[in-house]
């Protein structure tokens, strides 16, 4: 007789279920199915496993595996049998099995639905998490396989293994029998399983990135024996930014007796550094790397950043390259930035790490930077420390990180980081593509709770070298969902810079009320108008004159800051020819006294030609005019003393204000001042509505097993399906959607009998592909309140548009009047399912006027998708019609997200029209798409990205 034992050959090989996965510490490490040919690997694991470990996991003295315990271990048939090994440089570190069990607790296969799970983790390993990223990963393998419920027999001196069991957040049941506790739990995920696992997923993978930016020890590898060349400039980098770790400069071409380049220990190999290596810099070129990357990983470095091309940019022979790349890096738990980077920069006080080309090292400050491109990075510093010089003062950067084709650490890894990274109040990005625009969604969503996101976003053509999911999306929806998740989306780094000073400065407005003041009447109706236009409430310019002095912009902008009716104030200012101008200092000092009197509310500077002004608002401090301090910029320096001439000397106050004091920024034009103040109003609005963001309501009369038991089989029937008009009724009726039947009129006499069965009055309609849902085209008659006008009318449709059979009519009972309406749900592969609506017709056809929310949608977010089209007046009551039933519409919309939530073989729902009247909500015509569910998703375990 066969055992399941011997049974491997009967199953695929499940590659699927191989993941590299990030671990507690930040290291990485590979899952993968365990297989015949792993017996001298598990022989070598338990040998380097303790005795005591051992006794765990065997309850009695196990010292060596016998033959047929590695036979038993190795030979799995992946459904009732299965075992799954973590691996670090192709070794295993720790394993995990299930056996699938009866009732009595015998081995058992078919309708079984528990297993017992077991772990074994080498000693070396234990603590980083190992057997967490396992449970999550065998429980997901159990679920595919039919499995619903684990049981595991632990030790109650096995404190760490129950640990790893209560802590994964599954609804358990616990016992004690015979000296051994014994647990139970489901496997379906719960609420609190998930955000234990996406509270692990997020400490591990922000201690990864935090190893590649604070790295105790730096090794350059590609240093050139003479100056010049991308290592030496990197190492040059490094040492002028004040790194205070050890340094190390590595090129196997240097001679044997070379013991320095540049004051810094030379070495030929990586190998040959005493002493761990954190961070290596790889300056190499691209056929040279894999060589490199073995070094650095047998002698245990933590990450690289590579700067070497010749990748995916260049073509598939360097997409290759780059696939080997991340595979070799991750088989020995190395993290990559890169390749093509640009590098990484922390401007810490106790890090000072500038590994990348940038020459200089950026001002300190609380804006974390992430830039795909390196051209875009070297735009973005330089960009910000010419602001920094004038407008924005001591305002910089906390790190930045150029992942050139982010093969491996991505925009999403740096968002991990930054989410609790206490240096970092505000995230700037340029994304040319979003590799996992769904988990990218929910990171920022979580990331913009806490702090400002501001994003600009590639227009979804992916550049060479990015691995990106395609997406069925237009390049608008998914920007529209990014400001759903409270990302700042803008289109130039001029206005991601704009915004992004705003928000690292001043306090969130509390409204769109603003107050405008200022010398120049004409400026101030200029940035009037661009208020308005962006949808603010500005109150009238206050014009303060030509001749005003700082007094009067200090009183006029103290009383504006004071008024209740305002949120944030404006102020514009000019140059005046003549001894009226205040000095510059001297204004920003009174500008920064009245806004200091009142902290909660943002100010902001528009200055034409006002240069001085803009570097005085930077250094302005409470500290009156005339006090010595430092320049911006300089290690020593002395103001000068007050100018006898007002103006020609502006007074340099100290470059770092007291502790809280808000700095003012300052903008060149008016456009650009009010479009960053409009971003953060918009956002403080978001910020304020996703304390509570609603809640995903039950509703009773939803048949949930039922519809699960349709769909499987439906699917039993073929890979993937539309469904007939009966089975779409039959599936949408499970969650409280009706569809008003439509019976097929093939015939006249058929369209009579149908007409009687429904009663009258009736609609007839040609459903033909070109005519569906045309009703401009004629392809429709309705109020057919008798067979003489049905009769008529079909005789119409046949002589205008051909034979019945080309028609496809149908008759349908006539729903209430009221505006048709359009609701679809579509689970794309980047972003995961999303609702959406808008009115049927030339409103979402022709104008694109669809507003979107990602799945599940609560009942405060499916309010707001009613009221977010620009058509929205339509449904209360434009122009003196009768309001419509909203309620019912928002109450359709949540069911349908239910539905497409809740079974993610729903790939497609459309409902059009829906009529929504003055009293319900008629769904006329749906259909329905039915496709395999994905195997994992962003609900399944952890992983890195595949490569």
């Amino acid at each position: 007789m066969q055992t399941s034992a011997d049974r491997q050959d009967r199953h695929q090989y499940p590659a699927h279920w191989e993941a590299d996965v990030v671990l507690r510490d930040g290291g990485t490490a590979r899952i993968r199915p365990i297989t015949v040919d792993d017996a001298d690997r598990l022989v070598s694991f338990y040998e380097q496993v303790s005795d005591e470990s051992k006794y765990y996991r065997f309850f009695a003295p196990y010292p060596r595996l016998s033959a047929k315990d590695v036979h038993r271990f190795t030979h799995h048939d992946f459904v009732d049998r299965v075992g799954l090994a973590a691996t670090i440089g192709g070794e295993f570190i720790a394993t995990v099995r299930y056996d699938r069990i009866g009732g009595d607790g015998l081995p058992a296969s078919g309708a079984a639905d528990e297993a017992e799970v077991a772990f074994l983790v080498q000693d070396a390993h234990q603590g980083r998490g190992v057997a967490s990223a396992l449970l999550e990963h065998i429980a997901a393998v159990a679920r595919e396989r039919g499995i619903r419920r684990f049981a595991a027999e632990v030790l109650p001196a096995n404190t760490k293994m129950i640990k790893v069991f209560t802590d994964a957040g599954y609804t358990q049941e616990r016992s004690f029998e015979d000296g051994v506790v014994r647990l139970e739990f489901d496997l379906e995920p719960t609420d609190r399983s998930l955000a234990v696992q996406r509270a692990r997923e997020q400490r591990a993978e922000a201690r990864s990135v935090r190893r590649l930016l604070a790295p105790g020890s730096v090794a350059v590898v590609g240093v050139g024996r003479t100056p010049g060349g991308v290592g030496r400039s990197v190492l040059g980098n490094i040492r002028e930014a004040g790194y205070p770790g050890l340094l190390h400069a590595v090129n196997r071409a240097f001679p044997e007796d070379l013991k320095e380049v540049d004051g810094v220990p030379a070495h030929r190999s990586v190998r040959d550094i005493d002493g761990p290596v954190d961070l290596a810099v790889v300056a190499v070129p691209a056929e040279h790397v894999p060589a490199v990357v073995a070094e650095c990983g047998e002698h245990g470095v933590q990450g690289l950043v590579v700067l070497s091309a010749g990748y995916a940019e260049s073509g598939p022979e360097g997409r290759e390259r780059q696939r080997a790349l991340v595979r070799a890096a991750r088989a020995y738990g190395m993290r990559i930035i890169g390749p093509n980077a640009f590098g990484l920069i922390n401007t810490a006080a106790g890090v000072r790490l500038n590994a990348s080309l940038a020459p200089e090292m950026p001002r300190p400050g609380r804006i974390g930077m992430f830039a795909q491109s390196g051209a875009i990075g070297i735009a973005l510093l330089s960009r910000l420390h010419r602001r920094g010089g004038g407008v924005t003062g001591v305002t910089g950067i906390s790190t930045f990180v150029s992942a050139g084709n982010r093969a491996d650490v991505s925009g999403n890894d740096v968002l991990q980081y930054w989410y609790d990274d206490p240096e970092t109040d505000v995230v700037l990005m340029y994304l040319e593509t979003i590799g996992n625009p769904r988990k990218f969604t929910r990171l920022a969503r979580r990331t913009a709770a806490a702090k400002p996101l501001v994003v600009v976003q590639g227009t979804g053509t992916a550049p060479q070298g990015h691995a990106v999911r395609a997406t069925r999306l237009p390049h608008a929806t998914v920007s529209a969902l990014l400001r759903q998740a409270g990302v700042i989306r803008v289109d130039t780094i001029t206005e991601l810079v704009d915004a992004g000073l705003l928000l690292a400065r001043q306090p969130l407005p509390a409204g769109p009320r603003v107050a405008i003041l200022g010398n120049s009447e004409s400026l101030g109706v200029l940035t009037y108008d661009r208020c308005l236009a962006e949808g603010l409430r500005p109150a009238r310019p206050v014009d303060l004159t030509t001749g005003a002095t700082a007094a009067d912009f200090h009183q006029a902008l103290a009383a504006a800051l004071a008024d209740d009716s305002c949120d944030s104030v404006v102020v514009t200012a000019i140059p005046a020819i003549g001894e009226a101008s205040p000095p510059d200092a001297e204004l920003a000092e009174a500008l920064r006294s009245a806004a200091a009197a009142v902290p909660g509310k943002p100010v902001l500077v528009v200055h034409v030609e006002l240069g001085g002004l803009a570097e005085a608002l930077s250094a302005a401090a409470s500290t009156a005019p005339g006090a010595a301090g430092k320049t911006p910029g300089t290690a020593e320096a002395t103001a000068p003393a007050p100018a006898a001439v007002p103006g020609t000397a502006p007074i340099v106050l100290p470059a770092t204000p007291p502790e809280g004091t808000h700095l003012i920024p300052a903008y060149p034009a008016a456009e650009r001042a009010v479009r960053a103040l409009a971003e953060a109003v918009r956002y403080g609005q978001w910020r304020r509505d996703a304390a509570d963001p609603g809640r995903v309501p039950e509703f009773d009369d939803i048949d949930e097993k039922g519809a699960a038991r349709l769909i499987g089989e439906l699917l039993a029937r073929g890979e993937g399906l539309a469904l007939s008009d009966e089975q779409t009724c039959e599936l949408l009726g499970k969650y409280g959607v009706p569809v008003r039947r439509a019976l097929p009129a093939p015939t006249p006499d058929a369209a009579v009998e149908a007409a009687r069965a429904l009663g009258y009055p009736v609609a007839l309609k040609a459903t033909a592909p070109h005519l569906r849902h045309r009703a401009d085209l004629g392809g429709v008659r309705l109020d057919l309140s008798d067979e003489e006008q049905l009769l008529r009318a079909y005789g119409e449709l046949t002589e205008l548009f051909g034979r019945p059979e080309e028609l496809r009519p149908v008759v349908q009972k006539m729903a209430p009047r009221g505006v048709d309406t359009v609701v679809r749900a579509v689970i794309d592969p980047a972003a995961g399912a999303v609702l959406s609506f808008g009115l049927a017709g030339a409103a979402s056809q022709l104008l694109g006027d669809m507003s979107h929310r990602l799945v599940p949608v609560t009942d405060r977010e499916a309010t707001s998708l009613v009221r977010s089209i620009r058509t929205a007046p339509l449904l209360f009551g434009w122009r003196g019609s009768t309001p419509v039933d909203t309620p019912a519409l928002e109450e359709l919309l949540l069911r349908v997200s239910r539905l497409v939530d809740d079974h993610p073989e729903v790939v497609a729902v459309t409902l059009e029209p829906v009529v929504v009247a003055p009293h319900g909500a008629s769904v006329l015509g749906a259909t329905v798409r039915l496709a395999p569910p994905p195997v994992r998703d962003d609900l399944g375990p952890r992983t890195m990205p595949a490569y």
